[in-house]
């Protein structure tokens, strides 16, 4: 990624760039070399796979997975396993392509998301999509994103548990399809429903969790529409974008060396 569109993404979550200052050289003598940036802050971000690319354990065609796909969308706008099917637009499955080394879960749609069909629209979306941005990812392309509830709660209320328990065998399936290898929970919703847990999200930050029976690791931030709230939290959540990278690096590092013992 260019340094000048990653300190614009930067900008706009809130991160401030530095520079360190430095005395002016004397006259009869050579100038000193500019300091350099945080080496997190300047460098470009390495690329992010996972768009398209054959996972190991798959043995499943690229047509038997696009009908799974497709039979997953149509039972999600049929569904009518709890109450909130007589109050949403519509089901909101998620975004982002087909197979995904990232997987974004968030809380429920809201109101746009309802209407849109899509998660993570309007401002806490714009916020969403350049935290992922700032680390090298994308929605469209290596990243996809989800909700815990695919059907909006009236006044975006905190989902029942009996709606968590009616949608979560959906997103479980997500997951089997999209066979990621890391998960990205934002808000204290999303992360206590998948953990199966009360603890506040202060103690479920900075770890590495695991989900389901592919024990997928996970990493817990903040939710976008809570940071458009609180600024002063913004770099916390960048410091946890930077650990969930590099939980990320360093499962592919170990994918790649197991390749070659």
């Amino acid at each position: 990624m260019f340094p000048e569109r990653r300190r614009q993404y930067l900008e706009t979550i809130g991160i401030d760039l530095w520079v360190r200052r430095t005395r002016p050289a004397p006259a009869d003598t050579p100038a000193a070399a500019p300091a350099a940036m945080p080496a997190e802050m300047e460098a470009p971000a390495r690329p992010v796979s996972g768009a398209g690319e054959p996972h190991g354990t798959d043995t499943a065609t690229g047509a038997e997975v696009a009908t799974q796909w497709q039979q997953l969308l149509e039972e999600v706008r049929r569904c009518t396993l709890c109450p909130l099917h007589a109050t949403r637009t519509q089901g909101v499955l998620g975004v982002g392509p087909k197979r995904a080394d990232w997987l974004v879960i968030g809380e429920a749609p809201g109101a746009e998301e309802d209407r849109r069909g899509e998660p993570f629209v309007g401002a806490a979306g714009q916020l969403l999509d350049a935290m992922l941005r700032a680390i090298g990812l994308d929605r469209h392309t290596n990243v996809y994103i989800a909700n815990i509830l695919k059907s909006r709660p009236p006044n975006n209320r905190d989902p029942r548990p009996e709606e968590v328990a009616a949608c979560l065998p959906y997103l479980v399936r997500q997951i089997a399809l999209l066979q990621p290898k890391i998960m990205l929970a934002v808000g204290r919703i999303a992360a206590q429903n998948l953990l199966g847990t009360d603890a506040p999200l202060g103690r479920l930050r900075g770890r590495v969790h695991h989900f389901g029976e592919r024990q997928t690791p996970l990493v817990v931030t903040y939710h976008p529409a809570y940071l458009l709230r609180t600024p002063a939290d913004k770099r916390k959540a960048w410091e946890d974008l930077k650990f969930a990278r590099s939980v990320y690096q360093q499962l592919t590092r170990g994918a790649a060396d197991g390749h070659r013992s």
